[in-house]
């Protein structure tokens, strides 16, 4: 891996593109801590450094993580890319459900660029929503549990609005900081500006561990996130590979095909995909409790007790149980084995042993139900480790291997290296063709 960036610093072309990600990266951070208009500033700080060691934002760990911490701080990038996430998955799920988007899917680049338009469009949605909402409960002061200092200056109207169309023109910058490293930098500027927030308050979590817990506590959580980061780079890059052979045909006066390749198929197909998913169910009932908290009814007495800090052994059963359904779910939408058998079947493509058609569809399916089993357990293992660690040292957000971080992490750095290492490639070829 670092052998593939200095080689790559040593190419005038991938140099440029790396210190102008890098640019875009610094504006972006610069952005998660210039404060939106009506903050108090001084409040805020307060109110985090009091609820740091408690549950205060437990119910706001996953938006404040894609954030970079920026969303109990209110700035200006408080909703982090959460609002594309979700509206890219959306998407992905109705391409499924309507006919009309799944026909733009087919129609290539073209009906993909139309599909990223309306994910533009419910982006902004979204982010409307969830600003609305954010600025709602600071207002009312349930965002930070245990804090009774008003976070703004003001609780008029007016700084409502002007809030919420900032966080929300936030996002839209977002968006577009994004595309910018997609076009000009390397890889997928939606991931990289992902990575970056997750990475941004991975040193500070570390480092509150041997604040709190002491040196023996540190190198004991050292030791155990080495071995945790080492089995997730293991199965990341795990694969079950399906031997494809194409017959050979004659086209005109040319003879095609005659080629070996295989089918990959990925141990954790769903990438982190299933974590979000259930994280932002399982969200759900407890903002609801948490806007009714002067309430007495039993459901608000029931989620507080079982939903809304995370230590409880129901939630976990019910947080381990919507992954693995989540993960066969988003399988099943994103690998169609009809599809594929039905293509191969038409290039003249066959897995040896096993008949074209139906019978192929059949293998495919069966295969990927197999190899889903293992990787569904593994993303519910690697979710549950920060509510685990909830459970033993008291607090979740002191303990930054697992869960979701860990798996962007990964992920993401691996993909930008296989990137890297790709173009390294291509200008390797373009050298020795000349």
């Amino acid at each position: 891996m670092l052998g593939a960036f200095v080689n790559a610093f040593r190419t005038p072309d991938l140099r440029r593109k790396l210190f102008y990600v890098l640019l875009v990266i610094v504006i972006f951070r610069a952005g998660s801590q210039i404060p939106a208009p009506g903050v108090n500033v001084h409040n805020v700080r307060e109110c985090i450094d009091l609820t740091k060691s408690g549950s205060g934002a437990g119910l706001y760990n996953l938006v404040n993580l894609f954030s970079g911490g920026a969303l109990l701080r209110l700035t200006i990038f408080a909703l982090g890319i959460m609002p594309y996430i979700t509206a890219s998955i959306i998407l992905q799920l109705l391409v499924v459900v309507i006919p009309r988007l799944e026909a733009l899917k087919n129609e290539g680049q073209a009906g993909q660029t139309k599909i990223t338009q309306y994910t533009r469009y419910l982006t902004l949605g979204l982010a409307l929503l969830q600003a609305t909402g954010i600025v709602a409960l600071a207002r009312s002061g349930n965002l930070l549990n245990g804090c009774s200092q008003p976070l703004l200056h003001s609780n008029g109207t007016k700084t409502f609005l002007v809030m919420v169309v900032t966080m929300t023109a936030g996002t839209a910058v977002i968006m577009w900081l994004g595309e910018l490293i997609t076009e000009r930098g390397i890889g997928n500027g939606m991931s990289i500006l992902i990575f970056t927030q997750v990475v941004a308050t991975f040193p500070t979590t570390l480092w509150s561990v041997r604040q709190q817990h002491g040196w023996y506590t540190f190198g004991f959580v050292m030791i155990i996130g080495l071995a945790i980061m080492a089995a997730v780079i293991f199965i990341e890059q795990a694969q079950r590979r399906i031997p494809v052979q194409y017959a050979r045909r004659m086209v005109g006066r040319r003879m095609f095909g005659g080629s070996s390749t295989y089918i990959p198929l990925k141990v954790n197909q769903a990438g982190v995909i299933p974590v979000i998913f259930a994280s932002s169910l399982l969200y759900l009932p407890a903002m609801a409790a948490q806007f009714n908290q002067n309430s007495s009814s039993r459901w608000v007495t029931w989620i507080d007790t079982y939903f809304v800090k995370g230590d409880h052994p129901a939630y976990m059963i019910a947080y381990f149980l919507l992954i693995v359904f989540f993960t066969y779910f988003y399988v099943s939408i994103t690998f169609n084995p009809t599809e594929v058998a039905d293509n191969m079947k038409k290039y003249g493509g066959f897995i040896p042993g096993i008949r074209a058609g139906k019978p192929t569809e059949d293998y495919l399916s069966y295969v990927l139900s197999r190899i889903t089993l293992p990787g569904a357990l593994y993303l519910g293992l690697i979710a549950l480790i920060p509510l685990i660690a909830l459970a033993l040292i008291g607090a979740s957000q002191n303990f930054p291997f697992g869960g979701t971080s860990i798996l962007i992490m990964v992920g993401v750095a691996l993909d930008t290296v296989k990137q890297i290492e790709s173009q390294l490639q291509q200008r390797n070829y373009e050298g020795f063709l000349r």
